[in-house]
């Protein structure tokens, strides 16, 4: 049976999905999960603290299903699974108040992943301490500037299939960076 605090935050999902993240209440939580207004407030400060809550969540659950990669392009794999799922969800919260605390989060969990892959990686092995800290900044960049950019357009393209465009040309056209 899920806990209290996994409901309150499934039900802020799904109205996420439903409508933008400033037309959100308290009310409107707790009428979804059939509780009242303390129950919710003894979980969570309030809608913000929620969301910065959840996204920090939903970041470690990616890092933590997907700590094996195989490529620096394949980092981007399980984030850009996350935002189509979630697409309208990460559309309400990018256009919201909250839209710079919600990059900044978008950035530690790039930066995390991109690290992650790294300290893995043998292709990193060789390189100078300068090297591996350019690619990271680089790949994490790459990362979050593509998941803006979809964002910025409405999520009108199909997300995946352009990730693996970029790969393919990176993979082909520059061993060397890999």
């Amino acid at each position: 049976m899920k806990k209290t605090k996994e409901i309150i935050i499934d039900a802020f999902w799904q109205l996420l999905e439903e409508k933008p993240f400033n037309k959100i209440t308290v009310q409107n939580i707790v009428e979804r999960c059939a509780l009242n207004r303390n129950t919710f407030y003894y979980h969570f400060q309030d809608i913000p603290n929620l969301a910065e809550y959840t996204v920090k969540l939903w970041a470690d659950e990616i890092i933590q299903n997907n700590y094996e990669f195989g490529s620096p392009m394949t980092c981007l794999s399980p984030l850009v699974e996350e935002f189509i799922k979630y697409k309208k969800a990460f559309q309400h919260l990018y256009s919201s108040s909250q839209k710079d605390e919600f990059i900044t989060y978008m950035n530690h969990v790039a930066l995390h992943i991109v690290k992650m892959f790294m300290k893995q990686s043998s292709h990193y092995v060789s390189r100078s301490e300068d090297e591996k800290e350019t690619l990271t900044h680089f790949y994490k960049c790459l990362m979050i500037g593509i998941l803006i950019d979809w964002l910025e357009c409405q999520g009108d393209y199909d997300l995946k299939l352009f990730v693996e465009k970029i790969y393919h040309l990176i993979d082909s056209s520059s061993q060397t960076l890999l």
